[in-house]
C-alpha cells in the first residue's frame, strides 16, 4: 500500500480561503489525501462568512482555528497550494506548487464568499482529478 498524497493549502492568514480548501479537500479525499492548511501571518479567527458558507454544505469549521506555516508542515507536503500570498509564502525546494489566483474571502458578503467557495470546489476537485493516480484508492 502507498503512502497518502500530503496537500498544503496556504495563504496569509488561514482564516478563509486555505481553510475552505483544506475542509472540501479532506472531504472530497475520503481519506484518501493527507490535508493540512496554515498561513504565513495567522489571523486571530476564522472569517464567519466562511464558517457559515461552509456549514451550508455540510463542513464543520466552527471549531477551526488558523495555524502558523512552519517547515514541517511545508517539508512533509507533496504539494503546495498557494492563495494569495505572493512573497508572504515561502517557497521549499523540491515541492509541487500549484498557485491559485483567488480573491481574499475578508469583508465580503456571504453571497460572495459563498462565489470563492464555489471556485475553490471546482478546483480541489480538478486537483483531486490530477491527484488520483498517486492516491491509494
Amino acid at each position: 500500500m502507498s503512502t497518502p498524497i500530503e496537500v498544503l493549502f496556504v495563504c496569509v492568514h488561514n482564516a478563509g480561503r486555505s481553510q475552505m480548501a483544506a475542509a472540501l479537500l479532506a472531504d472530497r479525499g475520503a481519506g484518501r489525501v493527507v490535508v493540512r492548511s496554515a498561513g504565513s501571518e495567522p489571523a486571530a479567527s476564522l472569517n464567519p462568512a466562511v464558517v457559515q458558507a461552509m456549514a451550508e454544505l455540510g463542513l464543520d469549521l466552527s471549531t477551526a482555528a488558523p495555524k502558523r506555516l512552519n517547515l514541517a508542515m511545508a517539508t512533509s507536503a507533496d504539494v503546495v497550494v498557494t492563495m494569495g500570498c505572493g512573497d508572504a509564502c515561502p517557497v521549499f525546494p523540491g515541492k509541487r506548487y500549484v498557485d491559485w489566483d483567488l480573491p481574499d474571502p475578508a469583508g465580503k458578503s456571504l453571497e460572495a464568499v459563498r462565489q470563492i467557495r464555489d471556485e475553490i470546489d471546482r478546483l480541489v476537485s480538478g486537483l483531486l482529478g490530477e491527484l488520483k493516480r498517486s492516491v491509494p484508492q
